[in-house]
């Protein structure tokens, strides 16, 4: 049985309306937080017209509301569930302001930030500003990384999948040390 959390099949009709996988996910607690859960699969789908994106409700039941998105690491965007990034919040306060690379990681992460609430067909508004970040036209792929999600553009994605797979054996040995 294939496991609809890894890879999202647009045949596939999103989830009816009020109808739960008694199997899937429990619906979160208050603040977005979730006992372990942890952010995982692919899921492809088109950005329309207005900069809506559909978020899976796999992936909206782990992040809570309201979400935060903002500008991330290797031209993606990073989307926080509120208790992350209350965390990450605090982890940035207290960089040293004198510090130059502090304060121009601090300014990329937060000034590209925003807070959003999926409508009631699932979507979320990227902003303008990140979509041209990203790189993000019509094609987007959300990937769980654990504690966050990440949204990329397609073309973007399955170049880094390409590249990073080379690499994967050699990124596992080096890691082995961390005890993973």
């Amino acid at each position: 049985m294939e496991d609809a959390a890894r890879v999202h099949h647009p045949a596939r009709a999103a989830e009816p309306a009020g109808r739960r996988d008694p199997t899937g996910p429990s619906p979160p607690r208050a603040g977005g937080k979730r006992g372990a859960g942890m952010l995982i699969g692919e899921y492809r789908h088109t950005v329309d017209d207005k900069g809506r994106l559909f978020v899976p409700a796999k992936l909206r039941d782990e992040l809570g509301e309201p979400l935060v998105i903002t500008r991330g690491l290797d031209q993606c965007l990073f989307v926080f569930p509120p208790g992350e990034w209350s965390s990450l919040e605090a982890k940035l306060r207290a960089l040293p302001l004198a510090q130059s690379s502090a304060r121009a990681f601090v300014r990329m992460l937060l000034s590209g930030a925003s807070e959003c609430v999926p409508d009631k067909q699932g979507r979320i508004l990227l902003p303008q500003t990140l979509r041209e970040y990203a790189g993000i036209d019509r094609e987007a792929v959300l990937i769980g990384v654990g504690n966050r999600v990440e949204i990329w553009a397609a073309e973007r994605w399955t170049r880094y999948v390409e590249e990073a797979s080379e690499a994967y054996s050699q990124i596992a040995e080096q890691i082995v040390d961390l005890g993973i």
